[in-house]
């Protein structure tokens, strides 16, 4: 599948390339459609999921259906479904970063609805698209970053094995307008081929 998508993705000519569909043991990562709605709108609507991720809680299913529209388009963003069940339970994206000039160099964000939460659904997403990242697209480096006071996405990301760079003084702003900092991080190609090798099982 991945050799069919790397060929098209050679004579595409969009500004942003679609991603493919990945696969874990629990989940199927795709891209968006309108269809997926109604499950966006059931977790974007909490108070405490879009502000965890920097953004404002939908207030109606027409704002689900125009983020839907912007997923779709933009192609960089898959929707967590959860094979049991077959609902979108959240969304991860793999987005170009704006802190950094160096070519294909990709930001990991993610959200995931409540009732999903401390069921290792994050780190499950994030680890196929870390491996997406690295071993499809070849990027040189992926980075991350949470509002200093989300414990969670920082429990995720060190989980991962992300390296903390440090802590970007006024680097964003929350859904009520308060400027905040950012905590950075950041993993290699070669770091995570090393993490890679050290998690193979030794067959000696």
């Amino acid at each position: 599948m991945l050799t069919r998508w790397k060929r098209a993705r050679a004579n595409r000519k969009k500004k942003t390339d679609i991603y493919p569909p990945l696969l874990s043991q629990r989940l199927v990562l795709r891209m968006f459609e309108l269809g997926d709605t109604a499950d966006l709108y059931e977790y974007a609507r909490s108070p405490i999921v879009g502000p965890m991720a920097g953004w404002t809680p939908h207030r109606s299913m027409e704002e689900s259906r125009q983020v839907v529209h912007q997923f779709i388009n933009h192609g960089d963003v898959w929707a967590i479904v959860e094979k049991r069940s077959g609902r979108v339970i959240g969304s991860i994206g793999l987005h170009a970063d704006s802190k950094r000039d160096v070519p294909n160099t990709r930001m990991l964000g993610y959200a995931l609805g409540e009732p999903y939460w401390g069921q290792g659904y994050a780190t499950e997403a994030a680890e196929a698209v870390l491996k997406f990242a690295f071993e499809d697209l070849g990027c040189p480096l992926v980075s991350a970053f949470h509002n200093p006071q989300n414990d969670r996405s920082k429990r995720v990301i060190q989980k991962l094995g992300f390296l903390l760079e440090g802590r970007l003084r006024l680097a964003g702003t929350l859904p009520d307008g308060t400027v905040t900092d950012e905590d950075c991080y950041s993993m290699t190609r070669a770091e995570y081929a090393t993490r890679e090798r050290k998690t193979e099982p030794n067959l000696a």
